[in-house]
């Protein structure tokens, strides 16, 4: 089986995060291929707009899809996330995914809650899990609640006391202010009854094994 895992916008895929995730998957037999979007490899901080970074998705999927053997699964880590849904969104990857995983979807801008990300949502036909921390300033345990609600795939599980990269901090206070602050600052269940981790330094491990369950499940 193999993910093709987005980076978020403040960090290319040699982020200790991203790293983490990679080798955590392994783990559970899941081969996490990892890309950088074109504004990393150029050096550039600000994130290029939707229309390249979702065709640069889809042309590393269509690479990524001519080597494995096995089931594909999309998705990314905050805005890696959010451009492998618009594609799917779309029916842009070839072959088609057999599922999505989002780690801390970016619904919409901290404290902008009117500036929603979900619309193509619906139009996504494969399973979704949405792994979410209840620290996560881009999106209330709430509001994940009602998105998860109003789609017939999807699925949450929410990390208790998690940010925005799903770690959770012993001091347990509010971190990010932007989708790109936010990565850079950080270090390295069933529809309407998700289910909440409770654990401390190992948050992001026990967050991918939930996500290699589920995916195996759905798969």
């Amino acid at each position: 089986m193999r993910l093709v895992l987005g980076h978020g916008a403040g960090a290319g895929r040699d982020h200790p995060w991203m790293k983490r995730v990679v080798i955590a998957f392994a783990t559970h037999g899941i081969e996490a291929v990892t890309f950088n979007f074109p504004y990393i490899d150029a050096g550039r901080s600000t994130p290029d707009r939707a229309p390249v970074l979702e065709a640069h998705f889809e042309q590393v999927w269509k690479d990524a899809a001519a080597k494995a053997a096995g089931p594909m699964v999309a998705g990314g880590k905050s805005m890696g996330g959010r451009i492998a849904s618009q594609v799917a969104g779309r029916a842009g990857f070839v072959p088609p995914p057999a599922a999505l995983v989002f780690f801390g979807y970016p619904l919409h801008p901290p404290n902008q809650p009117g500036k929603r990300r979900d619309a193509h949502l619906p139009h996504v036909a494969a399973p979704m899990l949405f792994l979410h921390g209840t620290r996560d300033p881009f999106g209330s345990p709430d509001e994940m609640r009602e998105l998860v609600a109003s789609l017939p795939h999807a699925t949450l599980h929410l990390v208790d006391g998690g940010d925005h990269s799903l770690v959770v901090k012993r001091a347990r206070t509010s971190g990010a202010s932007s989708e790109v602050r936010a990565q850079r600052s950080e270090p390295g269940g069933a529809q309407g009854s998700p289910q909440v981790s409770k654990d401390g330094v190992d948050s992001v491990e026990r967050a991918v094994a939930t996500a290699a369950a589920w995916v195996k499940e759905k798969t």
